[in-house]
């Protein structure tokens, strides 16, 4: 018989069989351990450590041992988040919102679900400058985050209401992190930026205060938060998730100023004075919600990135902007931390 003639497995190889199928048990454990809490139940989202943004650290701290972690990863700039989000390696992201179209346009599959906080971006200039107006930037360096940022359109819009020669202006682009070292070794003569940067100089007297963008820019929008098309499409509740804890920590954060400074600033590496100066000067600026993202809004925005020369050609805006995560929203006082989770 064919059973008869075969031969028993020695000792030795029943050892080896044995180690060999324990090894392939504490690898398909590992994988399923480390693989569940970074793709199954995790949300990248890339940020910059800014007002307009609160809503990123929040959200990570609020949604922490959660079935669906929002982790917020922080960035030194915007065109590196841009990049880690084309490429994938984040899931959603902060971003300045004239970076949104351009990404928009280049085909990468993104929606804009939110907005972040405004009237948090003040333009300050050296202490010592004579210019009490925007009318005496005429030949001086000043810097914004970036060419495709609001903060350039804004300075567009400064030169054009008060009759400035575009050419006798000098921007310069340079990460807010390094704006405050930049005007402190007179590299620039200013800088337009998202708070609590502009606070940093503030507060020690370095800077003073030219203007503050809702000045010249009623309901700006500095930061929006875009996720990938195709988390909508696999994950609509978490998306929704998403949104709505963003929306309900702005509602919590705005009564609850100090508690919410000292949870953003173990995120943001920041002095926590500064933030608090940048939340109180002056009390009550900064708006929680104005978050629905509307097509009439990035009209105009995109109005303004084609007067700048930032875009040419079609933009379909209405494709890119996906508002009924953000409507959903249940409107209420969130008195207490663990609420901002509610749906």
């Amino acid at each position: 018989m064919i059973l008869s003639s075969l031969r028993r497995p020695t000792a030795g190889v029943c050892g080896i069989i044995a180690a060999m199928a324990w090894l392939v048990l504490i690898s398909l454990l590992h994988g399923f351990l480390n693989t569940e809490k970074t793709s199954g139940d995790k949300v990248l989202m890339g940020y910059m450590p800014v007002i307009t943004n609160l809503a990123a650290p929040l959200v990570d701290a609020a949604t922490r041992g959660s079935d669906v972690y929002f982790e917020a990863l922080k960035f030194g700039s915007f065109s590196e988040m841009a990049e880690a989000f084309k490429a994938g390696h984040i899931q959603a992201a902060f971003i300045i919102a004239p970076l949104s179209i351009i990404l928009h346009q280049q085909g990468v599959p993104l929606k804009v679900v939110y907005v972040g906080n405004r009237h948090e971006s003040t333009f300050v200039i050296r202490g010592e400058l004579q210019c009490n107006s925007p009318a005496g930037l005429a030949g001086k360096k000043v810097a914004v985050p970036l060419r495709h940022s609001g903060h350039f359109l804004a300075i567009k819009r400064c030169i054009r209401q008060y009759h400035i020669d575009p050419d006798r202006i000098d921007i310069v682009e340079i990460p807010p992190p390094d704006m405050p070292a930049a005007l402190a070794a007179g590299f620039i003569d200013g800088y337009f930026v998202g708070e609590p940067f502009a606070s940093v100089t503030l507060k020690t007297g370095l800077s003073r205060k030219l203007l503050d963008v809702e000045e010249i820019w009623p309901r700006f929008m500095c930061n929006i938060l875009i996720v990938q098309e195709q988390m909508i499409q696999s994950h609509p509740v978490r998306v929704q998730k998403l949104v709505s804890a963003a929306v309900r920590s702005g509602f919590w954060a705005r009564d609850h100023v100090e508690e919410a400074v000292d949870l953003a600033c173990r995120y943001w590496a920041q002095d926590r004075g500064v933030a608090e100066f940048a939340f109180s000067n002056p009390p009550g600026r900064i708006q929680f919600d104005l978050y629905v993202p509307r097509l009439e809004e990035f009209e105009e925005l995109l109005g303004e990135m084609r007067d700048a020369g930032l875009v040419h050609g079609d933009v379909d805006l209405a494709r890119m902007l996906e508002d009924r995560f953000a409507r959903a929203v249940r409107i209420e006082k969130v008195d207490r931390f663990e609420r901002i989770l509610e749906p």
